[in-house]
C-alpha cells in the first residue's frame, strides 16, 4: 500500500440505502470499516486496520476542510461534511459524512465513528467550486502550514460572509 494512487476521472457510486462506516482511534487510525467501506475503497477489511483514515483521501479535497472537522471534533462535536474520496483504483466518490466523536466513562476523547451515505447530487454540484477555490488557495502556498493557514482563513471569511458554521452551511444547501 506504500505506491502512491493516481486520482482517475472514473466516478464509483454505492447503493443510496448503503452506509459506509469506519471507526478510528483518536490518530485518526482506523480500527473498523464494514463491508461497504471495504467494497467503495477497494481494499480488504485486514489491508484498513491500523492504516490512517487519510488512505481514501482524494488530492481535491482541501485541507482545510479537514483541519475544520478535526478541530469541531476535538472539541467534542459531532460533524457533518460533503467528502470526495479517493478509491485504491484512483476513482473518486462523493460522501455525504456524519462524524462523532467517541468518549470513555470520562467524558475523554478515545476515537470517532462516521456514517457516511450518498449525497445529493445537486449539493455537491454547489460545494464544488467551494473547495476548488479553497484548494487553489492553499496552493499558492509553498509552505505546507502556510498553505493549511490560507485556506482555512479563506473557510472562515467564506463562513463568516455567510454568517453561518460550517454544518449550518452544510445544512442551508
Amino acid at each position: 500500500m506504500g505506491h502512491a494512487i493516481t486520482p482517475t476521472d472514473v466516478e464509483a457510486f454505492f447503493d443510496k440505502d448503503d452506509i459506509i462506516v469506519s471507526k478510528t482511534d483518536v490518530k485518526g487510525r482506523i480500527t473498523y470499516a464494514n463491508r461497504t467501506f471495504c467494497q467503495i475503497a477497494g481494499y480488504s477489511e485486514a489491508e484498513l486496520m491500523g492504516q490512517p483514515h487519510s488512505i481514501i483521501r482524494h488530492p481535491d479535497m482541501p485541507r482545510a476542510v479537514f483541519k475544520l472537522l478535526w478541530d469541531t471534533l476535538f472539541e467534542g462535536r459531532e460533524v457533518f461534511a460533503y467528502v470526495k474520496n479517493m478509491a485504491r483504483s484512483g476513482a473518486y466518490y462523493w460522501v455525504f459524512a456524519h462524524v462523532t466523536p467517541s468518549f470513555d466513562q470520562n467524558k475523554k476523547i478515545i476515537g470517532f465513528h462516521s456514517n457516511r451515505r450518498v449525497p445529493d447530487p445537486k449539493i455537491v454540484a454547489t460545494i464544488v467550486p467551494v473547495y476548488s477555490a479553497v484548494l487553489q488557495e492553499e496552493r499558492r502556498h509553498h509552505n505546507g502550514q502556510a498553505a493549511l493557514a490560507a485556506g482555512f482563513k479563506m473557510v472562515g471569511d467564506f463562513l463568516q460572509s455567510k454568517k453561518m458554521t460550517y454544518d449550518e452551511f452544510i445544512f442551508s444547501l
